[in-house]
Formats: C-alpha cells, structure tokens, sequence
C-alpha cells in the first residue's frame, strides 16, 4: 500500500469510529431529538459543500445555483419513493441522476461564461428550477408534495457523506482533478498548454450538481412534507458561506464550515431576534482575520498526526 492508499484507511478508520461514538450516543439517549436532527443536516450540508467546493474551489467558477440541483434530486427522490414506492436507495439515485444530467445539460452553454456573469446565470437558473417546480401540481405545486415517507436515518447521511468525500478527494487528486486546479489558477494556461477548458468544467459541474440531488433526495425523506419554498438562492449562498468560512479548495474545510454554520445556527435557535446577527458578525470577523476561511487549501492529511506520521515513515526508509 503506498502512503495515499494508508491514509484513506486511516482516515476510513477514524470516520467509522465516529460514527460508532454518535450512534451509540443517539441510541443511549445522550442525544436529545433536535440536536439528533441537527447532526443528520450538518452531514447533509456537508454533502453539498463539498461537491459546491469542486465547482467554486476547485475548478474557479462561481456557481449559486446549487439549491437548483438539490430540488430536482429531493423531488425526483420522492416521487420515486412515495409515488412508485422504491427505496431510498433508488430514489438517491435517481435523484443523483436526474440533477447529473440537469448540471450537464446547464453547464454547456453557461460555463462558457466567467465570474460575476457565470454567478448571475447560475442565480437565475437555481430560481428558473424553483419557479418550475412552483407549478408542476403532480408535485404539489407552491403547496409542496406531502406524505413522504421518513427513511434518511443518520447511518445513511454518513455512509453517504463518506462516499461522497472519498468521490471527490480521488476526482481531485486525479488528471481531471488537476486539470481543474489548473483552470482555476490561469484557464488562459491552462487551455494554452491543451486543456479543454469547456470540457473540465462541465464535468466538474456536473459531478458537483450529482452529489447536491443526492443530498437533496436525503433532505427530502427527513421531513413528511418539503415545498419549493425549501430551496431559494439564500440556500445557495447558505452553502456558499460554508465553502468560503471552511477554505476554497479544502475538503477539510468544507467539513468544517458545513459544521460551524449548521451547528451554530442551531445552538442559536432559542434566540431567534439575535440569531442572524450574531451569525453575520461571526463571519465578519472570520474574514477580517482569516481570509482564506478556516483552512485555506489545507487537508486534513497535511495536519498532524498525519504528518508526523509520514515524517516517522521517512525517516525509518532513511
């Protein structure tokens, strides 16, 4: 096993030790039921800020579309659940599938665009979608689609939150993923030297629109009912949020700001009058003081122990 393929393992170990800490904890009773419904979300947004942190971080665009891709995925889920009475499994896919093709269908024409313009493009198709749904009745229309069954438990929000991290960490480290760091540093180089810009960035949009309509399909089945309402652009740039406070460029950090932000929203809720401005002022000063968010383009490998780890190994080869 080389040194990437150990610290996958290590880090598979670590995820399945914490999910055996939470479970236990949950089934003890040490969890209460809000903050049991808490920890299933932060894995869910932690879901959409990574695959989010491939398209904005990774690849350079700036997409707020992203709650446009988790609607298609949360209603195609639950219309293959309630209506056809498949199994989450299914309706995951589905919906995985059905925002893929979406994000693929989009991207084309608009990731010719760069920057502000690409932002207010994606903008405006997240809230085409929503409109869309708004008045389609076999989903409920404004009113929303009722009576899906509650099937995402905490086993399934986790197994799929690792899936979706390992995905994109190998994407990453591959040639496509290093193709993409290189449009997001100089796409004029980079399409200089034989990149296919165009096609880089779709299939990084693409990618990224899949994980949102599988973190949408889990959303969907933690309620009984969920309305276009659900899926504004302010759940685009809540997302958004998360991926620059954790670090453009870091899964790492895409774990943390999902965490902070859920979390902190959370343990805000009693005070709802206060709740957004303590919310806004501690991002504030986040940004004057670490810009580059709580990470930068820093990993969780590159931390210790794993450091230390690899410097021991080093050494001993020496």
């Amino acid at each position: 096993m080389n040194s990437v393929q150990k610290n996958d393992l290590r880090l598979l170990v670590l995820g399945v030790v914490l999910f055996a800490v939470i479970e236990g904890a949950m089934e003890g009773g040490f969890i209460g039921s809000f903050w049991k419904l808490n920890i299933i979300l932060i894995g869910i947004n932690i879901i959409l800020s990574a695959s989010l942190n491939l398209i904005n971080g990774y690849t350079g665009q700036f997409s707020l579309g992203h709650a446009g891709f988790m609607a298609v995925g949360a209603y195609v889920a639950v219309i293959l659940t309630t209506n056809f009475h498949l199994p989450l499994i299914a309706g995951m896919v589905g919906g995985g599938l059905a925002a893929a093709a979406l994000g693929f269908l989009i991207g084309l024409p608009t990731l010719r665009l760069n920057g502000d313009y690409l932002a207010i493009a994606t903008l405006g198709l997240g809230e085409i979608i929503r409109i869309v749904i708004m008045n389609i009745q076999y989903v409920g229309g404004a009113a929303g689609f009722s009576g899906i069954p509650h099937l995402t438990t905490f086993p399934w929000v986790f197994a799929t939150m690792l899936v979706t991290l390992f995905a994109i960490k190998n994407f990453v480290n591959s040639n496509h993923g290093r193709a993409c760091i290189a449009i997001r540093e100089n796409e004029i180089a980079a399409a200089a030297m034989g990149v296919n810009t165009t096609k880089y960035k779709v299939m990084a949009f693409t990618i990224g629109a899949a994980f949102a309509g599988v973190a949408g399909a889990l959303f969907a089945h933690c309620f009984y009912i969920i309305s276009p309402g659900s899926f504004t652009f302010m759940q685009s740039f809540n997302y958004l949020i998360m991926v620059v406070l954790g670090g453009l460029g870091s899964l790492t950090g895409s774990i943390a700001g999902a965490f902070v932000v859920t979390a902190l929203s959370a343990a805000l809720a009693d005070w709802p009058e206060f709740r957004m401005i303590i919310y806004a002022l501690a991002l504030i000063f986040l940004m004057f003081y670490r810009p580059q968010g709580l990470f930068g383009y820093v990993e969780l490998t590159k931390l210790a122990p794993f450091s230390r780890l690899r410097a021991l190994k080093g050494g001993r080869e020496e």
